[in-house]
């Protein structure tokens, strides 16, 4: 049985070692873990900034989603950026992941948002057939990023 719930401060070390497959497997970004703790307490401890969803199976975390908050003036209203999302290669294929982003998606329109965006790499099609299976469609609009 899986259980989604929001991720708490001791699901750090579980969700750097998730974060872990997902950058390796990422075509633009590699893991580093001093980073990533950061990162996580920091969304962990301010709702404003965002939540991480998680899927527990027999107590163990198996997959994690992060979602970020902000307000998109187009829409005059709470949106949310879907960062990051990854199954533990060794549970893949059982519908923890439609369980997963189902529970997310849920739980952030209850919060008000009425868009979500994500990016996945570009030759990603298993990701892409996944979001679009759960009512994502692709943008017309391109990312462009600079590092400061």
């Amino acid at each position: 049985m899986i259980n989604c719930r929001v991720a708490k401060i001791e699901d750090v070390k579980e969700l750097c070692r998730l974060l872990n497959q997902l950058f390796t497997q990422e075509a633009e970004f590699l893991p580093d873990e001093m980073s990533q703790e950061i990162a996580l307490k920091k969304i962990i401890s301010d709702e404003s900034i965002g939540e991480i969803f998680v899927a527990q199976k027999d107590d163990k975390i198996v997959a994690m989603v992060n979602i970020l908050y902000t307000v998109s003036t187009v829409l005059g209203a709470k949106v949310a950026i879907l960062e990051d999302m990854i199954v533990d290669k060794q549970y893949r294929g059982q519908d923890i992941g439609s369980s997963l982003i189902d529970f997310s998606l849920k739980s952030i329109k209850e919060k008000g948002c009425v868009r979500v965006t994500l990016l996945a790499d570009d030759n990603n099609f298993k990701a892409h057939k996944f979001y679009e299976k759960h009512g994502f469609v692709k943008s017309n609009m391109i990312p462009f990023r600079k590092l400061s």
